[in-house]
């Protein structure tokens, strides 16, 4: 059985557990203040090309999220967020256990323009409703699909005119910043939004973002934060490790190009055999819309969610390769489909 289900199932990329391994012994400072960590973090403003902006180190998305937008709010503000956002739909309330509410968009990408922000603000006007205050984007979205350069700075203006911070949620950024319909680059996000993060955690890491804070009055005391949140690990070098491996060089984009390669000859070849897709996604998630008996003969040798039922018929599934997807895991797959339509159709 092999798994398409996410882009984490694997564990790290070696040159990750050998720097792991071969620092185990040393002694180093505690939560994030040790040599590991604070040369990630400059390595990271060498790549976005800035020396002024705070880079915090976390375990995952969701306490990235988290930890970030209750910082960042108010207790009467809110969060606009697409109906398909990751804090609305997969993580559990968090971020209204702490006070604030998400606004929720109905999209039909994955992505939120200006019209939609505005109906946000053109409807909350008041002190008798939570007030508008932070934009959460992801890159990739939660459907694979991506923004572009032109769309992210058209967002920006409008956040920066209506006082809005605007954050990105950057789980996947290596595939998105990898893709090829992206014409965005790192240096581009820190121009653009106030927050976003490196996400290492579905890229070759065993865990781990880097969260960039752009905006000054976003920074102050954000390790209170993280520390109030349980993200301020003790042993903070495990965090520093990984994204000095992943960014000493190219590796990062190289395991996120490997991804894409491998989404993008699963999606030519299901498009060669006559299926379209939910939506158009560029990124290592794909959502193919297959017969349902064609999702259950597939589903004796490989694991992969059923995104959504179409019809009586037919269904979507999300098709997700990672950083180390094998590619003939990727050819059997298309073999066996190709297999069980020429079965269909003697």
């Amino acid at each position: 059985m092999y798994s398409f289900k996410n882009d984490y199932s694997e564990g790290a990329h070696p040159r990750i557990l050998n720097a792991l391994l071969e620092t185990n012994f040393e002694q180093t400072e505690g939560y994030g203040e040790d040599y590991y960590t604070l040369t990630a973090i400059e390595l990271l403003k060498q790549k976005i090309g800035r020396n002024d902006i705070d880079i915090h180190l976390l375990s995952g998305g969701t306490q990235t999220n988290l930890t970030a937008i209750a910082a960042f709010l108010r207790p009467h503000e809110a969060a606009i967020s697409a109906n398909t956002g990751h804090i609305l739909v997969h993580e559990t309330g968090a971020i209204e256990a702490t006070g604030h509410k998400i606004i929720s968009i109905d999209v039909s990408d994955g992505k939120l323009n200006c019209s939609h922000l505005q109906t946000a603000l053109d409807s909350h006007t008041d002190e008798h409703m939570v007030k508008p205050k932070l934009v959460y984007i992801s890159n990739p979205t939660e459907i694979g699909t991506i923004y572009s350069k032109d769309e992210l700075e058209q967002i920006s203006l409008f956040c920066r005119e209506n006082q809005l911070f605007l954050f990105m949620d950057g789980a996947r950024l290596g595939s998105a910043l990898s893709s090829a319909e992206n014409d965005l680059e790192l240096s581009n996000l820190a121009k653009l939004v106030d927050a976003f993060y490196i996400g290492g955690t579905k890229n070759g890491a065993l865990l781990g973002e880097a969260l960039v804070i752009c905006c000054d009055p976003l920074k102050e005391d954000f390790r209170f934060h993280m520390k109030q949140k349980g993200a301020l690990l003790a042993k903070g070098r495990l965090l520093g490790i990984q994204f000095v491996e992943l960014f000493r060089d190219n590796l990062y984009f190289d395991l996120a190009k490997h991804s894409n390669v491998m989404a993008g000859l699963l999606r030519n070849e299901i498009s060669k055999a006559g299926f379209r897709f939910l939506v158009n996604s560029p990124s290592n998630q794909l959502f193919p819309i297959f017969p349902n008996g064609l999702i259950k003969e597939l589903q004796k040798n490989y694991s992969f969610i059923i995104w959504s039922k179409l019809d009586a018929d037919n269904s979507a599934v999300r098709l997700v390769t990672s950083w180390a997807t094998k590619e003939e895991a990727v050819l059997a797959f298309i073999k066996d489909m190709k297999n069980a339509l020429s079965l269909e159709t003697r």
